[in-house]
């Protein structure tokens, strides 16, 4: 199996004899559902005695609620897509330590990387620890991630990190439910589905599939591939990109700038002076949500014959550097 690995990557040097590779997960999840992906990945590390495993939960000074209070939930957006983070509590690393493998699980916020996980890489530590590192990212939102994805990259950027893998788990309910399944479960607790729609989040199965990359990235390290310049990941089916929605989230990102602006200059996080604010923009966001979107979704449909070029090209993209093939699945499959 590590031999099929060996053709991925450009030549590395040999791993070292009898010296444990050393891999350091960043956690945050605010609904569990995130630690839960991020297990199936890591068990099969932590269970490799070659292998020492260092998990770092990421703790907001001041704590995210979950179930969120409805305000306090949209009160989050103009930070999350400023990328202006409530600071962290201190962290257990001091920066000196030395990692083989950086595994970033991470959600979307508002069309951005959540806040604890954008305060962590602006931290003076994360510079220290994950410059010329490979990362592997991992992603579980509701289906729109494209732009925050950039945002991250730019982040791994400034600190000198390597990205090496991006693993994407979407919810697989359609678009338009989503909008309202997502939220339901995000500021009220429920999960299950309602009025006919699906239930929100990844599925079972999906969160149980995501296993075959922890198995894969064992391999990998056992092959010394983590210092080549080659995916590890690739040919698993990690991501598939749909660049159909990146108008979408242009648009939203947009917005959410704009009308983040405007609500912070009234006030800090949680102030009252934000709160006329906030439920304006919510009125604002329903009626998009009932008639711009539906609308954009379908005059995208009708124009997708003269953008297939366009949107091919995007969707390479966007799955790069892990892609959609699954010619490995079968390698690391239950």
């Amino acid at each position: 199996m590590i031999s099929s690995l060996s053709s991925l990557s450009s030549p590395v040097a040999a791993p070292r004899n009898n010296v444990p590779k050393r891999v350091l997960v960043l956690r945050y999840s605010q609904s569990g559902q995130l630690d839960q992906v991020a297990e199936q990945i890591v068990a099969p590390l932590r269970a490799d005695p070659s292998i020492q495993v260092h998990e770092e939960v990421l703790r907001p000074l001041q704590p995210f609620p979950f179930p969120w209070p409805f305000l306090t939930f949209f009160d989050a957006f103009p930070e999350s897509a400023h990328m202006m983070p409530r600071p962290l509590a201190p962290l257990s690393l001091g920066g000196d330590e030395d990692f083989d493998l950086i595994v970033l699980p991470y959600q979307v916020w508002f069309l951005a990387p959540s806040q604890p996980v954008a305060a962590f890489l602006k931290h003076p530590v994360a510079a220290r620890l994950l410059e010329g590192k490979p990362v592997v990212t991992v992603i579980a939102c509701r289906n729109m991630w494209l732009l925050a994805h950039e945002k991250l990259k730019g982040m791994l950027d400034d600190v000198g990190a390597r990205l090496i893998d991006n693993v994407v788990l979407t919810d697989p309910g359609p678009t338009l439910a989503t909008f309202f399944t997502t939220p339901a479960w995000l500021i009220w607790g429920r999960k299950r589905g309602f009025w006919g729609m699906p239930d929100a989040g990844l599925s079972a199965e999906q969160i149980r599939g995501s296993g075959r990359f922890g198995r894969a990235l064992r391999d990998a390290l056992h092959a010394g591939l983590e210092r080549g310049t080659r995916p590890l990941l690739a040919g698993l089916g990690a991501v598939r990109a749909d660049a159909r929605l990146l108008v979408s989230e242009k648009a939203g990102t947009r917005s959410f700038y704009l009308w983040g602006k405007l609500i912070m200059a009234a006030g800090r996080p949680g102030a009252w002076q934000r709160k006329p604010l906030l439920l304006l923009y919510v009125l604002f966001l329903l009626v998009l949500i009932i008639t711009v979107v539906p609308v954009s979704l379908t005059l995208q449909a009708l124009l997708r014959p003269l953008f297939r070029g366009w949107l091919t090209r995007m969707t390479a993209e966007f799955e790069c550097p892990s892609g959609s093939a699954t010619d490995r699945s079968h390698l690391y499959d239950d």
